[in-house]
């Protein structure tokens, strides 16, 4: 019994899977790196990842709203998931952080990880990359059209048993006007779809404003536990090699030109991490975004449920590593300005005094 309901299960997904890469495939997707601009109001261009970011924000402010708005001793309901959700995320922070340093970093990285959680989450949205505008062009998609009231909507055909790619017309193809003017006889549209929600962090400028962000925020926590010049000293670190050369003592010339090269590093590091950031983010929520969208070109049904459930647990995770690498790098930055002000501590007592006596 079990054997045969096995099989059937089996069968079944295998037919499903038969008809719709047979019926329901629409036409290959356009996939572009750049964001589509669906708007321009003079030299300001906005695209649909930045509108997608806006309703990002919008449901966000209207999450802490819900959350807030009853402050009641004994949370329930919806307060009590805000509150469950913020603690645990900020119980975590002050694992890592300790007390004092959690309090000070929980809004940057909290902020971080919720609006990057909420963008992954949003672009799995069946709407997005499949609905959008019409840009009339001599080549590109065959789309239907009507008005629905006085909306003029578009829309590509699904396949057929006689045209499994889709209408659309190539570029390259000899015949393109004609087809081009078959096309406008039958009342139809030919152009390229410009997606109107796409994932924020598809598009290279989210990613990399909010490494942008982090690598602010760590500095800054870097500057207020040492001050300017003593975290400046992380990057240039040249004091050891002038007064060695001033002392003419070798050993400290050599020791100095160890901890300048030491604090160049660290500058390029700090670089570094910053394209890291973004790149990080970008690849793999737009590597996603391209599977899911070729994956239901090829098998609209079962399959693409299966990216789908990869693509949430990625979505979650990419944006945990960008918050707890921003909590780990903002530690480093503090615990190396506290060790940094302890040696300096250390300097200034007796026996810095006698070493620098017996130099």
């Amino acid at each position: 019994m079990r054997l045969s309901r096995g099989r059937l299960i089996a069968g079944g997904l295998i037919v499903l899977t038969v008809l719709g890469f047979v019926f329901l495939r629409g036409p290959t997707p356009a996939i572009s790196i750049k964001a589509e601009t669906i708007q321009t109001f003079g030299p300001v261009d906005i695209t649909n990842t930045m509108l997608t970011s806006w309703i990002v924000v919008i449901i966000m402010v209207t999450i802490v709203y819900l959350g807030t708005r009853r402050r009641d001793l004994v949370p329930r309901g919806f307060q009590n998931m805000f509150e469950a959700a913020l603690e645990a995320f900020y119980n975590l922070v002050v694992s890592v952080a300790g007390e004092k340093n959690g309090r000070r970093f929980f809004p940057v990285v909290a902020t971080l990880f919720f609006f990057i959680l909420v963008s992954n989450l949003l672009s799995l949205f069946p709407m997005f990359s499949v609905i959008g505008l019409v840009r009339e062009e001599e080549h590109g998609f065959v789309m239907e059209r009507t008005d629905v009231g006085p909306l003029p909507v578009s829309w590509v055909g699904l396949s057929s048993l006689s045209s499994l790619s889709g209408d659309s017309i190539d570029e390259d193809d000899p015949d393109a006007e004609e087809q081009l003017r078959e096309a406008n006889e039958d009342g139809k549209i030919v152009g390229e779809l410009i997606p109107l929600f796409r994932g924020p962090n598809t598009d290279l400028n989210t990613p990399l404003a909010l490494a942008i962000v982090s690598a602010i925020a760590v500095e800054s926590w870097g500057i207020a536990s040492l001050g300017l010049g003593g975290y400046g000293r992380k990057f240039f670190n040249f004091g050891g090699m002038f007064r060695g050369l001033f002392r003419l003592n070798f050993r400290q010339f050599f020791q100095g030109g160890i901890d300048a090269f030491v604090g160049i590093l660290e500058l390029i590091s700090e670089i570094v991490r910053l394209i890291s950031f973004t790149f990080r983010l970008f690849g793999n929520m737009f590597a996603g975004e391209v599977v899911i969208l070729m994956f239901t070109f090829l098998t609209p049904l079962v399959v693409t449920v299966l990216f789908y459930g990869l693509e949430l647990f990625v979505g979650i995770i990419q944006a945990f590593i960008f918050a707890i690498l921003t909590l780990v790098f903002g530690m480093m930055a503090v615990a190396h300005g506290e060790a940094q002000a302890a040696e300096g501590g250390h300097e200034e007592g007796p026996g810095a005094m006698a070493s620098e006596a017996q130099n």
